[in-house]
């Protein structure tokens, strides 16, 4: 009985042992799956059309370069609204930063444009992009364009909630806040506001700003961008 206990006991001390042994051992850190690049290949089409209009009607260089989504593409009146500039406008709908990252060498660097103009982000975090995820896009984009272009100073157009994406628009002001922070002193990059444009006395977006979509701005919401812009343009 004597020898039964001693075995049980020894047992149980080597179990014990082996368990401190193995909790003392480092742990391997977790490993995090590496970001799948943004795949673009769906613009292809678009930015095609862009060369090859560019190979009938180069556009001029030291020009003022508006890039985006949608709201780029469907400021119609962008080259009316600043007459006296020189104005290029490559907006390609439902498009996301990356994308405009992605084919920069195609539709920005060949221009040497005097300034560039980037609307986007809401599709982004519409399509599921964390708001980090978003900004680091918006470096990506300064880097790509800075590389080639160091003297071109580069303007981020801060988003403005939209009624039918009202339940991202705390996300669209945090990566606007974002934007702020990460350009502050530095040389050619500026940020400009137009969240609070669109928001009415009940501090909602305003309906008579939208077309009947309620995310894209019709007339007098383009109206409101384009002042907005207005003065950070070149003297």
């Amino acid at each position: 009985m004597k020898k039964l206990i001693h075995l049980s006991v020894a047992a149980v001390l080597v179990l014990v042992s082996s368990l401190v042994a193995r909790a003392q051992q480092p742990q391997s850190a977790a490993v995090t799956p590496a970001p799948q690049p943004h795949d673009s290949s769906k613009w292809e089409k678009a930015i095609a059309a862009f060369e090859a209009q560019d190979k009938t009607n180069p556009p001029p260089k030291d020009a003022l370069l508006f890039i985006g989504s949608s709201t780029i593409v469907r400021w119609k009146t962008l080259a009316q609204d600043y007459a006296e500039h020189k104005v290029i406008n490559r907006g390609f709908g439902g498009s996301q930063i990356a994308d405009s990252v992605n084919f920069a060498d195609r539709i920005i660097i060949p221009y040497a444009p005097r300034a560039v103009f980037l609307r986007a982000g809401g599709n982004d975090l519409n399509a599921g992009k964390s708001v980090e995820q978003v900004f680091n896009d918006y470096k990506a984009f300064v880097a790509k364009i800075q590389g080639k272009l160091p003297e071109t100073d580069i303007f981020f157009i801060g988003l403005s909630p939209s009624i039918a994406r009202w339940k991202q628009a705390d996300k669209e002001k945090e990566l606007n806040s974002h934007v702020q922070g990460y350009i502050a002193g530095k040389p050619h990059l500026k940020y400009i506001e137009t969240y609070d444009m669109v928001l009415g006395a009940d501090g909602k977006p305003r309906e008579d700003l939208f077309v009947e979509d309620k995310l894209h701005f019709n007339a007098e919401g383009n109206k409101l961008l384009a002042e907005k812009v207005r003065p950070y343009l070149p003297k």
